[in-house]
């Protein structure tokens, strides 16, 4: 969704305030694609902060759904997006300020959906768990251990002890 700012950077006084929705289905990050289940309304504040500067708030949340990542069982996670950013008028603006902003303002458009992508993404967990307690997958068999113990020998010797496991397997009679 595209919103023209030109009267914000016009006027003194102009300020848009509005709710618009979030168009995007999928989110890319990090080499993966995850879906936007749901998104509330986007509530979108727009107001001068100077002399051809606007203030461009935006406020959502959103339910993506990523993989678990010890189990890669599909989770909801919920982001609070709260964003708030500087945007000058691509005339005045310096080259450092329009590679900031390139991201999420076209011309005199912001672009609502980039800035809130933009947002998440700083704000992307490290971990996503299903549960706290998830045990993740058998290293062996690739079995989903929440579900039970698969059986496997997941026994890994110390590899420090390998030079004396060699004087043992050498002196060993057959």
């Amino acid at each position: 969704m595209l919103v023209n700012v030109t009267d914000v950077f016009a006027s003194d006084g102009k300020v848009i305030e509005g709710e618009y929705s979030f168009e995007a289905t999928e989110v890319a990050y990090g080499g993966g694609v995850y879906p936007v289940k749901e998104c509330t309304p986007v509530s979108v504040r727009i107001s001068p902060s100077g002399p051809r500067k606007a203030l461009a708030e935006a406020e959502a949340e959103m339910t993506v759904v990523l993989p678990c990542d010890r189990c890669l069982r599909d989770v909801e996670y919920v982001f609070v997006l709260k964003a708030e950013r500087e945007v000058t008028a691509p005339e005045t603006a310096s080259p450092d300020e329009l590679d900031e902003q390139d991201a999420f303002m076209e011309g005199y458009e912001l672009n609502i959906d980039s800035l809130i992508i933009d947002e998440m993404i700083t704000g992307w967990p490290e971990k996503v768990l299903c549960r706290p307690d998830c045990k993740g997958l058998c290293p062996v068999c690739g079995k989903d251990l929440n579900t039970g113990a698969c059986g496997c020998d997941t026994f890994v010797p110390d590899p420090r002890m390998a030079a004396i496991k060699d004087v043992f397997n050498e002196n060993k009679e057959v």
